[in-house]
């Protein structure tokens, strides 16, 4: 849950917004425009961040929070614009890990962590 919302909520949420304004969603195609210019400004703000690129002095300070929260807007649109409830889309990815790649990573040894 974010904020004590869940995925559903959130979606709802989100629906509600778009729903005020007769242009409503936007095509498939372009919230995926969106979706690859949001992902590039988060780029940019953890190469700030954590990369070798500084900012330059004339730009404006912005979060990854922020960044981040831009892509879930989108990512909630193009799901509602398609009818994709994304807590059933995130359990059958969650069940693909827990299965198909259930040995692909190193497991942390509980035991020796205590």
């Amino acid at each position: 849950m974010v904020n004590g919302k869940s995925i559903k909520d959130l979606q709802v949420e989100v629906d509600t917004y778009i729903s005020q304004f007769k242009e409503g969603y936007f095509s498939p195609l372009a919230m995926v425009a969106r979706l690859t210019e949001e992902l590039g400004e988060l780029a940019r703000e953890v190469n700030h961040y954590y990369g070798e690129k500084p900012k330059k002095s004339s730009e404006t300070e912005k979060a990854i929070e922020e960044e981040l929260g831009d892509l879930l807007f989108v990512i909630i649109c193009l799901a509602n614009s398609l009818n994709i409830d994304l807590e059933e889309a995130h359990d059958y990815v969650m069940n693909k890990f827990n299965t198909r790649d259930k040995d692909r990573w190193t497991r942390i040894d509980n035991k020796n962590q205590e």
